[in-house]
């Protein structure tokens, strides 16, 4: 029987000069710390091994020292394809610096990838990337100028473009687990995920290379129950156990049995956020919040939309997401993210993308460092600093909705709120919405053709993705439109309607938003005057999402009207109202039934003009809509 155990030292040894590596880890979770220990002693020590390639998807260090920052010397690597490098500085700077071929791609078409390797296929087809940087026309992914081979190709099927991503044999992978017994069957109890270590170990065995696994315990042999055996002793050639030291269950916690799903956390009451700068845009963005759907929270700023749907109560109508592939629950922060408490699943990272690029998700809210006049963002490159897409453009490109989510200037900006106002203390040095962004990390004119709705929020404003580019809707108690917003901007904006940011958003006490975005408060939003033969309805702020909220209006209405035995005239308020175009239809077969049965004459009013021309399309049939601008002009009418 073979005894696949061995030192730290002994494994290293297995790496050859120009062996391409790929390795385990999201952050701080997963990433085989004392392997890649062992290797930079032995270069440190003897100068080798050399001119290593290196293939991962997802960043794993802590921004100092700690995970790939370990192979950050000069002449140890060669070639880098990684998703994430912020996390990497050492790395970072000799791709920087042209030391070494390096080229950023998606984070999920690498963890996808790994599968196509092992399969023995020549690369992946996607259409994740086409318009961003990673597009060969917009560079190809390249970090520098010595990195000129195509490793992502154009390509056309069927008449629409897709991106070829080329598959590359791997010579060594370095995962990590928790137990292993001798025959190399290893098991994950103890982590915090399971991110692609199946799909990583079966790429280097049907490429002919070394498998090797970090582990912090060992078991007598086949004594591992097989339903949790992630990683078979069939695909491993060498354990090493690891000093506890070197396998934290994150860069920021020992271990913690939470992060395990073996308990669950007591929810609890958490202190709510501090309202400041941060507090105001995650409250802007959980308006947008889709009830009973599927949500992928970025890290940085839009963590705080977690907290806030915390404090309002709505966590348990939503499945957020991380792209590790965590399921339901909060997700963790800082050097603990990709971990989280209280989840429904944890999956391989490579299916969590196979369902964002399906189109799984009904939102994601990321982080925004900069923006231009077209709608693109960028997150990934900044002059000398690298932060990379991580999954960033897959998680964008496909969600059915995505808001943006970041500060309107950077660097030591400070606002102030007086009496619900927000008033800038001092603005940020470094202006945010740009001509032209530096990298585009997502392209607004492919999520313009995709149809895509995009927001942009900030702290003073919100803009939203319009066919001529970025358009601003939305402006904060306080703030100068001119002085305050198109001052600090290096474009100008399409201007048509403005609506204030709800005022709750700017005050310390809870926003009652799940009574919005629940409806729980239907029945209060209808009022019959039963004398004057007149409903009164008030949509005004209401989101209709789905066909189970059509169904509940007109319950709404059937429960006043059909006793009565008449007809009614009717007055609706759509001010800031919003029917989510994918069930306008229903909506407006819905309000002509109700038109046929229970209505007489019914006038509507709005703000806005885009949604009266849109109220007027939808109802427009034999008789006119009636849609005016006021109420007043509304009930006008109807008294003539």
């Amino acid at each position: 029987m073979p005894n696949k155990i061995v030192t730290a030292d002994e494994a290293a040894a297995l790496v050859r000069d120009g062996d391409t590596l790929t390795t385990s880890g999201f952050v701080g979770i997963g990433v085989p710390d004392e392997l890649l220990a062992a290797i930079e002693r032995r270069f440190l020590a003897t100068g080798g091994p050399k001119g290593l390639g290196l293939l991962f998807a997802a960043g794993q260090g802590d921004g100092k020292t700690r995970g790939l920052n370990r192979l950050g010397h000069d002449g140890l690597l060669s070639r880098v394809v990684g998703g994430h490098w912020g996390l990497i500085p050492k790395v970072g700077a000799l791709a920087l610096e042209g030391k070494i071929e390096a080229w950023n791609l998606p984070q999920g078409c690498i963890s996808q990838l790994y599968r196509d390797i092992a399969a023995g296929k020549p690369g992946m087809l996607s259409r994740v990337g086409i318009g961003t940087f990673v597009d060969p026309r917009h560079g190809g992914g390249a970090i520098n100028d010595i990195s000129t081979d195509d490793i992502v190709t154009l390509t056309e099927i069927g008449g629409e473009e897709f991106l070829f991503y080329r598959a590359m044999p791997i010579d060594v992978a370095l995962l990590r687990g928790t137990t292993a017994d001798p025959l190399g069957n290893v098991t994950m109890e103890r982590e915090a995920l399971v991110i692609d270590n199946l799909a990583q170990a079966m790429a280097v065995r049907n490429s002919g290379g070394v498998v090797i696994v970090q582990v912090e315990r060992t078991a007598a042999p086949r004594s591992l129950s097989a339903r949790e055996v992630v990683i078979p002793g069939a695909l491993v050639d060498a354990v090493v156990v690891a000093d506890p030291a070197n396998h934290m269950q994150t860069y920021a916690t020992q271990y913690s049995h939470v992060f395990t799903g073996r308990f669950r956390e007591d929810a609890g009451a958490s202190a709510p956020m501090k309202l400041d700068a941060r507090k105001i845009i995650a409250r802007r963005c959980a308006f947008e919040l889709p009830v009973n759907g599927v949500v992928n929270l970025g890290i940085g700023m839009p963590e705080g939309v977690a907290a806030v749907a915390g404090e309002e109560k709505l966590l348990e109508h939503l499945t957020l997401t991380a792209e590790p592939g965590v399921i339901g629950g909060r997700p963790a922060s800082g050097l603990d993210f990709g971990a989280a408490v209280n989840t429904d699943a944890v999956i391989p990272q490579n299916n969590q993308f196979d369902f964002y690029d399906g189109g799984g998700l009904d939102m994601a809210c990321l982080g925004m460092a900069e923006a231009d006049a077209a709608g693109n963002v960028n997150v990934s490159r900044f002059g000398p600093r690298l932060a990379g897409a991580g999954g960033f453009i897959n998680i964008s490109q496909n969600a059915r909705e995505v808001v943006f989510a970041g500060t309107f200037t950077a660097g030591g900006l400070d606002v102030a709120l007086e009496d619900g106002h927000l008033r800038v203390v001092q603005e940020g040095r470094a202006q945010k919405f740009l001509a032209d962004v530096e990298q585009i990390t997502f392209s607004g004119a492919t999520a313009r053709a995709r149809g895509q709705r995009v927001l942009y929020v900030t702290e003073r404003c919100v803009f939203e993705l319009a066919e001529e580019g970025i358009s601003l809707v939305e402006i904060a108690p306080g703030i100068d439109l001119e002085a305050d917003i198109l001052a600090r901007m290096a474009f100008r904006p399409r201007i048509g309607e403005i609506a204030g940011m709800d005022p709750r958003i700017f005050r310390d006490e809870p926003m009652g938003l799940a009574a919005d975005l629940l409806h729980l408060g239907l029945d209060d939003r209808f009022a019959l005057d039963a004398e004057q033969g007149v409903l009164f309805i008030n949509f005004e702020k209401m989101r209709v999402r789905t066909l189970d909220d059509v169904t509940r209006i007109r319950e709404s209405v059937e429960r006043l009207c059909a006793p009565l035995g008449r007809r009614v005239d009717v007055v609706v308020n759509y001010d800031a109202a919003r029917i989510d175009p994918e069930i306008e239809d229903a909506y407006a077969e819905m309000v002509r039934g109700l038109e046929d049965r229970f209505y007489g004459t019914v006038t509507r009013y709005s703000s806005s003009a885009f949604l009266r021309m849109k109220l007027g399309e939808a109802f427009a049939r034999d008789r006119a809509p009636h849609i005016f601008e006021t109420a007043d002009e509304a009930r006008s009418f109807l008294r003539r």
